[in-house]
């Protein structure tokens, strides 16, 4: 809802001399933006605003057209951006230390997964060329040498830790099957005919970091019928949850403080606190208000790069027991295909009701946790769409309806519930 001039003019007398000598020169929309709360500016690609106050790091009080309003930081740019960007020294410095691969190679979940495809299948992987698309430590490539006797094993990273993978390689007298690459995997110089691609690309709510691009890329590259990726295909699953304690833990704290009313705070609380995923978030069983569904499917054997820019993802849950919803919650499974029809299919699912692993599950608080009854039907539609500038970010929008389940209720159109997530800009 834009923010009436006369009304607010308080809001524009708020910067002092230096922040307006700072953020002097008007900025432009980068995308479509439409309200998802009072007190905010709708938007349009290309349209100018200028910045009065930096209220936090997501929201800055602005003016346009002479309409007032807060507007989502990650929507302004100094210049409307023709080429997008990839953050990769953000991305691959993350990748260049330790945490996080400390973090990838301690999920048994996960590793075993990956181990479990190969042992399986080792007798039609020997003498094959398999390329390890984003290796890390180099786990992946160094099972297939220790298990499946491949021709050679072509190891890309883009990261620095490409130099101890090296390292480690080496130690393991594997040298001669495993060239490691330091380079992006669509730079990577690679001579052979590659039988099997094989990466761990998978991020918080399955797609983030976009990693996949580069996978499907390689797929491209090395295109042929008999051509092998790991995982196979991917699935995304969506489930309406009840959280209270995390709930109060970043709203309902601000009601009360040592015997104070910081209730005011609430507004900011929403938009600071409520706009992104939790990411490392353990759902328990018994806050599933419905069964988990399977809401996007992956074949990355089909799969195209350019359907990956906005997704729609339609859903309907029966609530299973009477609760307060608080949001929703996803995780996601892959499946690695079986070389030889005797073979099983090798599954990795990171959902509540599998064991734990690094990647959690991610939960997505609505601004005001909705009562569902049992039988209700929740119904609509998560939008997965690239960040048009930030290309390794997504937002996630959700548009659904409670519908009474009791006949006899007088409720035929109940009022739609939107929001708008940032993962993570």
């Amino acid at each position: 809802m834009n923010v009436d001039r006369e009304t607010n003019t308080s809001e524009t007398c708020e910067c002092t001399a230096d922040e307006d000598k700072e953020m002097s020169g008007p900025l432009y929309a980068i995308s479509n933006f439409n309200p998802t709360g009072d007190g905010q500016i709708s938007l349009q690609k290309g349209q100018a605003v200028n910045v009065l106050r930096r209220s936090n790091e997501n929201w800055w009080w602005v003016e346009s057209n002479g309409c007032y309003g807060y507007a989502p930081v990650n929507h302004l740019a100094g210049v409307i951006s023709t080429q997008p960007e990839w953050q990769d020294e953000e991305y691959f410095g993350n990748y260049g230390n330790l945490k996080l691969h400390l973090e990838m190679l301690s999920d048994k979940p996960r590793t075993e997964a990956y181990m479990n495809a190969i042992v399986k299948n080792a007798d039609k992987l020997r003498d094959k060329v398999i390329l390890d698309v984003g290796c890390g430590t180099g786990i992946l490539s160094m099972l297939c040498v220790k298990h499946a006797r491949p021709k050679h094993v072509y190891a890309v990273e883009a990261s620095d830790i490409a130099e101890y993978t090296q390292k480690a390689v080496e130690k393991n007298g594997m040298a001669s099957k495993i060239t490691v690459l330091n380079d992006f995997a669509e730079n990577a110089k690679i001579e052979d005919d590659v039988d099997l691609i094989i990466s761990e690309w998978m991020g918080t709510m399955l797609l983030f970091e976009m990693m996949i691009e580069s996978v499907l890329s390689m797929r491209d590259r090395f295109m042929k019928p008999e051509l092998t990726i790991w995982p196979s295909s991917a699935s995304l699953y969506l489930v309406p949850c009840t959280a209270q304690v995390h709930f109060n833990r970043k709203l309902e704290f601000w009601d009360c403080q040592y015997g104070l009313d910081f209730s005011s705070f609430k507004t900011l609380a929403k938009e600071d606190l409520l706009s992104k995923p939790y990411h490392d978030y353990e759902l328990p069983c018994g806050d599933c208000l419905a069964k988990g569904q399977s809401v996007l499917q992956l074949d990355m054997k089909t799969l195209t790069i350019q359907s990956l820019e906005n997704i729609v993802c339609q859903f309907e849950f029966v609530i299973d027991q009477g609760d307060t919803m608080h949001g929703f919650c996803t995780w996601f499974e892959v499946e690695f295909c079986p070389l030889s029809e005797d073979m099983d299919t090798v599954i990795l699912n990171t959902g509540p009701d599998n064991q734990l692993t690094h990647w959690k599950q991610n939960l997505f608080l609505l601004d005001s946790p909705v009562r569902v009854n049992a039988g209700d039907v929740i119904s609509g539609t998560l939008t997965i769409s690239r960040n048009p500038e930030y290309r390794r970010h997504l937002r996630a929008f959700f548009d659904f309806k409670v519908i009474p389940g009791l006949q006899e209720s007088k409720i035929v159109d109940p009022s739609s519930v939107q929001k708008m997530f940032y993962v993570w800009r």
